[in-house]
């Protein structure tokens, strides 16, 4: 089961997106600060964040920052910061997507979805290698 740490300080998107996702399926903690999640991240990492911005402390920007520091966990921020410049400095800093507010939980769990599917380990046994594999040289040069 995916664990997915959501980090908001609206209670009521907290607790709407933990019940959805809980749902779905997913492992679902929520914190309302980013000074919790990294206690939390210390003790069990969890496989995607999804982060807002405007937080109390530390912002999600700066949480995002201190998140790609020590790993590649996939992280989604949803802001009411919705404006073009918001998005991509987001995506800069190292986010994987970014939804903004309103949004649809379904759309969001479909996002999930699409980044957990682009990050699953390879299946048990290791990775299976062709013994031969043909060609067509000519038309590999285009």
């Amino acid at each position: 089961m995916k664990t997915i740490y959501i980090v908001d300080d609206e209670a009521n998107i907290r607790d709407l997106l933990k019940k959805y996702l809980v749902k779905e399926g997913f492992q679902a903690e929520a914190f309302s600060c980013a000074e919790d999640v990294l206690n939390a991240v210390r003790r069990v990492p969890p496989d995607l964040f999804v982060l807002d911005i405007t937080m109390p402390g530390m912002d999600g920007l700066e949480l995002c920052r201190t998140i790609r520091k020590s790993g590649d966990t996939p992280i989604i921020f949803v802001s009411a910061r919705g404006e073009e410049l918001d998005r991509v400095l987001g995506l800069e800093l190292g986010a994987d997507d970014y939804l903004a507010k309103p949004f649809s939980p379904r759309e969001l769990l479909a996002r999930i979805k699409n980044i957990l599917r682009g990050t699953a380990a390879p299946p048990r046994g290791g990775i299976k290698y062709l013994k031969e594999l043909a060609f067509h040289t000519e038309a590999l040069k285009g």
